[in-house]
């Protein structure tokens, strides 16, 4: 988040990934890191999402693993 927020950007949330997601195919070979709730993100948790077979999938992970 603090490397977004040095570019002057920030994460998206993963209703705001899957919006983008609408109107073409975006992310399919690669996975996005979303804002991620403060519930996950507190013991160390972190999401990312990315499409694949023309479906939105949501993944978890340790924060560390970025």
């Amino acid at each position: 988040m603090d490397t977004a927020a040095a570019m002057g950007s920030e994460l998206l949330t993963e209703d705001q990934y899957r919006e983008l997601q609408k109107p073409g195919k975006f992310g399919t070979k690669t996975s996005t890191r979303v804002k991620t709730p403060p519930e996950i993100r507190k013991p160390g948790g972190a999401l990312f999402c990315d499409r694949r077979y023309d479906h939105v999938f949501v993944y978890h992970n340790l924060a560390e693993s970025y």
